[in-house]
């Protein structure tokens, strides 16, 4: 990394299976902060000048050399992040597939668009274009250190930013060698640009002066992150927690509905802002829904990679949170179906299943992030539709239903629904990501996710001149008789 040298002080990534040191990075200033967004503002009239075609080429090209060297960065992955080496690879493909879709499509996404002037302004051609916002910052999570920052970075670069992103520090050597993979294909330095550090070191990127930044992480986190933008009216994009919900109907596919909920609950060590973390499963079926799910819980098992079929707490503070609201659901008035208090043996955590946990529960209400689900039953889809929009988050839910599907996923006040799949929005380049409410705001992905990118500049050009005078003080007594005579005739059309 080009910085490396420039800072004095350093901190260490970890881990997580093992505690031990696996990296030293520097720890930016505020003052080298600024100096690298200053290089990237520097950077960013000769990255637009190369035009679609030429940020086209170079994307595709960091995208395939990234593929063809998956093993070196899931080794990697794994080993900062504790998942199996089959999750770090499944992370790394989407992540590819998402700037692919970026460089393939930002010319025709911002293509300039002509409008209607509207009978009044008729003699006028009104175009808006759209134009990159100049740098990018953006600050990224460690659950999924690539996937998700590339969702931002990738998107902001095809659409001729610059970008300077800080990883995680649970993470930072994942994001350097983003830094690097992407400099071995970049016609010139400075493009997009890597910085490590702690809070210090975002909160100096939030202070920068970025053109917009996009956040990843907690909801506590993106408040602090926003209010620090907002000193310099900086433009967020947060996507943050979430409760994600599982609505099933009494007639879901109930085998398909319990793999895909259980691995979406215990997945990455349940460490997914759109995992699974409460389900509402009408009563008609609950029970066989309830054993199927004990039935997965018993097959599978936390482990370091190659052993088990999810890793460990990353970030090593999330276990007192999963212990917390494990207590909690029990004190409440809920019950074990699976697992125990025991099955929080740092830094793993083994499955756990509960079952009739009260809505008023912390267990129900906060972000878990853990391989633990709740499981409560619904008189019908109605009540299930309610509990699941009364969450203060926003941001993704499933819905198992064959004839319901549709109906049931309009009425739920969140960003993404996917109707008998899980996670399968997030894996879709061509449709935008995130939430509502306490989930954050902005979307990255798709043809929304290029655009938070961008901002619109509205052209309007006199095509020919009119013997009327609107818009002069030679405006005549007879101009404003026939306008709002115009007016009347159009019923408000003018415009």
């Amino acid at each position: 990394m080009a910085t490396s040298s420039r800072s004095s002080k350093a901190f260490n990534s970890y881990n997580p299976v093992t505690g031990e040191p696996i990296g030293t990075y520097p720890i930016l200033s505020a003052k080298e902060v600024a100096g690298i967004v200053g290089h990237a503002r520097h950077a960013s009239s000769a990255w637009v000048a190369l035009g679609f075609p030429g940020r086209k080429k170079v994307l595709l090209a960091w995208s395939t050399y990234i593929i063809n060297n998956i093993d070196q960065i899931a080794v990697l992955v794994s080993l900062e992040t504790g998942k199996p080496i089959s999750d770090a690879k499944l992370e790394v493909s989407i992540a590819v597939n998402q700037i692919g879709w970026a460089a393939r499509h930002a010319e025709d996404i911002m293509r300039t668009s002509y409008r209607a002037p509207g009978a009044l302004m008729a003699n006028m051609s009104a175009t808006v274009e759209r134009s990159p916002l100049g740098v990018i910052g953006v600050i990224g999570p460690w659950n999924y250190p690539i996937f998700t920052p590339v969702g931002s970075i990738a998107y902001a670069l095809a659409a001729g930013n610059t970008v300077v992103f800080k990883p995680s520090e649970y993470t930072p050597g994942v994001g350097v060698w983003l830094e690097e993979s992407f400099n071995t294909v970049a016609p010139f330095a400075d493009i997009f640009t890597t910085i490590t550090g702690l809070a210090d070191t975002g909160n100096a990127l939030c202070l920068s002066g970025v053109d917009k930044l996009s956040f990843t992480g907690s909801t506590r986190t993106a408040k602090l992150v926003a209010g620090a933008c907002a000193t310099n009216m900086t433009p967020v994009v947060l996507e943050c927690g979430g409760k994600d919900p599982v609505i099933v109907a009494a007639d879901a596919h109930l085998d398909r509905a319990v793999d895909a909920t259980m691995w979406s609950a215990m997945a990455n060590a349940g460490q997914s802002c759109i995992g699974a973390e409460r389900v509402y499963v009408d009563e008609l079926v609950a029970d066989i829904f309830i054993a199927k799910a004990i039935a997965v819980a018993e097959s599978i098992r936390a482990g370091a990679p190659g052993d088990g079929n999810y890793g460990p707490a990353t970030m090593p503070s999330q276990i007192s949170v999963i212990s917390s609201h494990i207590k909690a659901a029990i004190k409440d008035g809920g019950k074990f179906a699976y697992g125990s208090l025991k099955s929080v043996q740092a830094p793993f955590v083994q499955p756990v299943i509960l079952v009739d946990v009260p809505e008023s529960s912390a267990a129900v209400r906060e972000e878990t992030f853990g391989p633990i689900i709740i499981i409560n039953r619904v008189h019908n889809m109605q009540e299930a539709i309610l509990l699941s929009n009364a969450s203060r988050y926003g941001l993704g839910a499933n819905v198992w239903s064959k004839r319901q599907g549709k109906k049931i996923a309009s009425q739920l006040y969140c960003g993404m629904v996917a109707i008998n799949s899980t996670f399968s929005f997030a894996a879709i380049s061509s449709v935008p990501f995130g939430g509502v409410k306490d989930s954050g705001y902005g979307r990255v992905h798709g043809p929304e996710g290029l655009l938070e990118y961008t901002y619109p500049r509205t052209v309007v050009r006199t095509r020919f001149n009119l013997p009327l005078h609107f818009l002069s003080f030679k405006r005549r007594a007879k101009d404003d008789t026939l306008v709002v005579k115009a007016t009347k005739f159009l019923k408000g059309r003018l415009g």
